[in-house]
């Protein structure tokens, strides 16, 4: 077992990777950027590296910094987290040239399922189902007519090498289909640096399902249950549950034996996920495989009791997982919120700034991982995500109820955040009925822009009523004269007894 990480990341995923190597009893090592000096990942490890200034390309997306921190903190590890470095071969491969060890897949492996043509290549090959469209990247117009006219419209196109919506164009009609080529290409090469683009069939209200796996070295690969993604905005992920509402155990057999598949098939270890596509006939479509830690990986924690950041540590070091699939049994339903700096009453435009005050909530079945605290500027530099409110509960009726609450609790002031939006997608009955899909969420936003979520209350009123409600009671009671305390000491207490105890 290592004796040292160093964490290449920031935010909640750095405490939260953090908190488990001292669990395993690891030094965890931070970087970070001069935005980033007394960030909440900074003060839990026990050393920490500047990088470089705020603007991620000059501090956490600089490899060979990361990597010289790294051998000099004496770290045998690396560990990625999820954005930034976590899905570049190049960087991995740099890793295992430095002699270090990063704990993710192989740069081959990342390679071959990062990119998504030659993903579905190797899903097809393997015989897993893929949703009809080029396996290769395609920027001829005419040849993008002709496929399209075959498979069918609507047709989507995608980024070769990304993923988040970008470089992504839903195309209905014949006539759209030339210029939404040149404007995916266009966004592809800016958000990635590569133009190329793919085009495959758009699948009319689609449920996004992914799939957890874990593999060690030794040849053993398991799933660990299903992830509901289906609530998107704007093609990213805002709210995930596991399992999936519908519930269906003969489907998630099918498309965890399929991941499996395709985890093989690419000669995957560490933890990654497969994302499938669920028509309204609960036919399934590879979408894309995720070659690191889920943001959405806490759902499938609390559901199966497996730690995956444990078991990526360990897989990494050598160990077999130490479990068969026989072993893993769901429990229960866990749903997660991604609580942003960004306000829904303004287009969800980003709300940096400083948090003047944070009440998070508590209780059986919540957890929250956080990466802010009360006093911490929001930068603008970095992806606007503040904390993870995930829930549990014995059935999905029981941990919406909880998720209510929980989020009655949750209070955020100084920046605007997105718990109004969860507030009012609670009551939703489209949600609470699990009757969803990847647009449902987009739809349902639009049609409340006219009356709103309702926001936040502003700093000076988000005081606790009951606190102050107390203090007022307890003036009110307040003895007035030294005869009056003694009238209000009780009987008791002169007799020197305190709860039937003599002193």
């Amino acid at each position: 077992m290592f004796r040292k990480i160093l964490i290449a990341n920031r935010g909640e995923i750095a405490v939260r990777i953090a908190r488990a190597c001292r669990e395993l009893g690891i030094s965890p090592v931070a970087v970070y950027s001069e935005a980033d000096r007394a960030a909440m990942h900074v003060r839990v490890a026990d050393e920490a590296f500047l990088l470089g200034p705020a603007p991620s390309g000059e501090s956490y997306l600089r490899g060979e910094r990361v990597i010289e921190a790294a051998l000099k903190s004496g770290a045998e590890a690396i560990h990625p987290g999820y954005g930034f470095l976590s899905e570049s071969a190049s960087f991995a491969r740099s890793v295992r040239e430095a002699g270090l060890t990063l704990i993710g897949p192989s740069p081959e492996a990342m390679e071959l399922m990062g990119s998504k043509t030659a993903a579905r290549r190797t899903v097809r090959d393997a015989g897993a189902p893929v949703v009809p469209g080029t396996v290769e990247p395609i920027s001829d117009p005419a040849e993008a007519r002709r496929v399209a006219a075959e498979i069918g419209y609507p047709v989507m196109l995608k980024a070769s090498a990304g993923g988040g919506g970008k470089g992504m164009r839903l195309v209905t009609s014949p006539g759209d289909l030339e210029p939404a080529l040149e404007r995916a290409g266009s966004e592809a090469a800016s958000a990635f640096g590569d133009s190329s683009v793919y085009l495959e069939k758009a699948i009319v209200k689609p449920r996004h399902i992914e799939i957890q796996l874990l593999a060690d070295r030794h040849g053993n690969c398991v799933y660990l249950g299903e992830r509901e993604c289906s609530l998107q905005r704007r093609h990213q992920k805002v709210v995930e549950e596991c399992p999936a509402p519908f519930d269906d155990a003969g489907l998630r057999k099918r498309m965890g034996e399929a991941a499996v598949t395709i985890a093989k098939a690419a000669n995957y270890e560490g933890a990654g996920t497969i994302e499938f596509l669920v028509d309204a006939d609960r036919n399934f479509y590879f979408l894309e495989m995720n070659t690191r830690l889920q943001v959405e990986h806490p759902v499938t924690e609390l559901v199966t009791g497996r730690d995956l950041v444990h078991a990526q540590i360990r897989v990494a070091a050598g160990e077999p997982l130490g479990f068969s699939q026989d072993d893993v049994q769901l429990r229960g339903h866990a749903i997660e919120v991604r609580v942003y700096a960004e306000d829904p009453e303004s287009q969800f435009t980003p709300s940096p700034g400083r948090i003047t005050r944070l009440r998070e909530p508590s209780g059986p079945g919540v957890r929250v991982d956080s990466g802010v605290y009360e006093g911490w500027e929001v930068a603008i530099h970095y992806d606007p995500l503040l904390a993870k409110l995930a829930v549990w509960a014995e059935t999905r009726d029981i941990a919406i109820g909880r998720l209510q609450r929980a989020l009655g609790e949750y209070a955020v002031g100084g920046i605007r955040s997105t718990l109004p939006l969860f507030k009012a997608l609670c009551v939703d009955s489209a949600f609470r009925s699990g009757d969803i899909d990847t647009q449902y969420l987009d739809r349902w936003i639009e049609e409340r822009s006219a009356t709103g979520f309702g926001k936040e209350p502003a700093e000076e009123l988000v005081r606790d009523l009951a606190v102050v409600t107390a203090a007022f009671d307890a003036h009110d009671r307040a003895p007035r004269t030294a005869e009056a305390s003694a009238r209000s000491t009780s009987n008791w207490k002169r007799a020197g007894r305190y709860g039937g105890v003599r002193n």
